[in-house]
């Protein structure tokens, strides 16, 4: 059947696309997205375009009859896939990596097909059995004892937010659930604690569930930017005497600006002499501990009342997929539960109604994608990959310690390397204001240098107040041949700012 004839039934009828037709551009789609992943590395990683320029290739208008698919492809080869930033590129470095692999993103499709809502079990039961054995899957692969349950969320965000919520609602008094904290004079100012190096999601949860801004107090941090337990004790002490009511304290394994991991052991036991909630975010690092030999790191956030680690991130996953782990998994469902009459169903047996354990009503299958991927590397081969990645980090940070002018900014638990350019004829004079925003400025023309080329792309952050290049790796597509050529053009750049 040619395109001609495909419109004249598609205008004729009111049907869906046939299943024969849907084969036939399935195929095509398949060949695209295959074709894409093969020629990745020849693409620029950050298109050369400017705000707007997609835009003004897009019709204004929505089109009023329906279009040929070979149109609708060719836009998408022509307009959209030169014109994104290539996450999935092995030169990607800026950011934790997120990356999609072969089996996760077959699972996505078949997602999407099934376009299961995990709302109920009566709704969704396959998807929520699936769901629940592989939320078990992760735990297990995590080495974390089996009292934890947990669901899958879209983002770390939702997964923090999830947990500040049901923090609150364990407070004894508040009845934040019912009554709300606005108007009540008598109920205290929540308060909760996190360092100076945790995540911006951890303050933008406290804004939406009611804690707001002032509610947040960051704990200071030592030389390697890990929270301070003595500081954290004190300001919970200082806090009671002021009226204030502690209520949540937020540990970090792997920050976003270093990878630090704060001393969640001792956290804990603060938590339980204090009673307060403990969530730890692990939402990059926690990957990590698919590899036996890593858990060390991991040390006391079996005791955390909630875990959120990102799949998206560091185990391959197609964006969105975050795991929220649980403690107590009724305290979830008393925070959130609301059961409309129409979502009440008698059933035999025992099984998760998501729902009732967020906020959110209708949820995606995420779980297929990860039951689908873990399956298709098994637990020895996530661990590999973990291994080699924070390998390929530890030579690089050993080329950094090794270079005369190059200066590592913090030490490398899992696979990003912070740096820093110093020249030979500022060393030592760092402490100097003019100096200091030298460095910074010539670094930050370092970074531009860099990914101006198009085959590396690095980002930075600000660690104790200087200036930082970041190398994240974590892509499956990555070699020690990307590692190298990153270095190389790390130097070639500070040469040629130096000059």
């Amino acid at each position: 059947m040619t395109d001609a004839h495909r419109l004249h039934d598609a205008q004729r009828g009111l049907g869906d696309m046939s299943p024969a037709d849907f084969r036939e551009a399935g195929a095509r789609v398949v060949e695209q997205v295959a074709g894409y992943l093969e020629r990745l590395e020849a693409l620029p990683i950050l298109p050369p375009i400017e705000p707007g320029d997609v835009r003004r290739q897009l019709s204004a208008a929505p089109p009023s009859a329906p279009e040929a698919l070979d149109a609708i492809l060719g836009d998408y080869a022509r307009i959209i896939e030169p014109n994104i930033t290539h996450w999935q590129h092995p030169g990607f470095m800026a950011y934790f990596p997120s990356v999609a692999t072969g089996p996760g993103i077959l699972g996505e499709w078949l997602a999407a097909g099934l376009n299961s809502n995990v709302m109920l079990w009566r709704n969704a039961p396959a998807s929520t059995e699936v769901e629940e054995v592989t939320v078990s899957w992760l735990r297990q692969l995590f080495g974390l004892p089996d009292i934890f349950d947990g669901m899958f969320t879209d983002t770390a965000s939702i997964s923090s937010l999830l947990s500040l919520v049901a923090a609150r609602h364990v407070v004894p008094g508040l009845d934040a659930r019912d009554e709300g904290l606005a108007g009540r004079p008598e109920v205290g100012r929540l308060r909760m604690y996190c360092s100076t190096e945790t995540h911006s999601s951890l303050e933008k949860a406290a804004i939406v569930s009611g804690v707001g801004r002032a509610g947040v107090r960051r704990v200071a941090v030592d030389e390697v930017f890990r929270m301070r337990p003595d500081a954290l004790a004190a300001a919970i002490a200082e806090d009671r005497a002021a009226g204030f009511l502690p209520f949540c304290v937020v540990a970090t394994i792997g920050t976003t600006s270093s990878t630090s991991i704060d001393p969640t052991a001792e956290i804990a036991a603060i938590c339980r002499r204090e009673r307060l909630w403990l969530h730890v975010d692990a939402a990059y690092g926690g990957a990590a501990a698919v590899a036996p030999e890593m858990r060390h790191l991991f040390q006391g956030w079996e005791h955390a009342d909630s875990i959120v680690v990102n799949p998206h991130k560091w185990l391959f996953t197609p964006f969105d997929a975050s795991l929220l782990l649980f403690r107590s998994p009724e305290v979830f469902r008393d925070a959130f539960s609301l059961v409309p009459e129409y979502l009440r169903v008698r059933q035999q047996g025992e099984a998760h109604d998501y729902h009732e354990y967020g906020i959110q009503l209708g949820r995606r299958f995420r779980a297929l994608k990860m039951w689908m991927l873990i399956r298709y590397f098994g637990a020895e081969g996530l661990a590999a990959r973990v291994r080699e990645h924070c390998r390929m980090a530890q030579e690089l940070g050993g080329w950094v310690d090794a270079h005369p002018t190059f200066q590592r900014m913090a030490p490398i638990p899992f696979a990003t390397v912070c740096l820093r350019h110093v020249p030979v004829a500022l060393a030592g004079r760092e402490d100097e204001p003019e100096v200091r925003q030298e460095i910074d400025a010539l670094n930050e023309a370092i970074l531009d240098h860099v990914n101006r080329s198009g085959q590396i792309f690095l980002s930075h952050t600000r660690l104790g107040g200087r200036y930082t290049i970041r190398v994240n790796i974590g892509n499956p597509r990555q070699t020690m041949d990307h590692v190298r050529h990153c270095w190389a053009l790390l130097q070639e750049a500070a040469s040629s700012e130096v000059a």
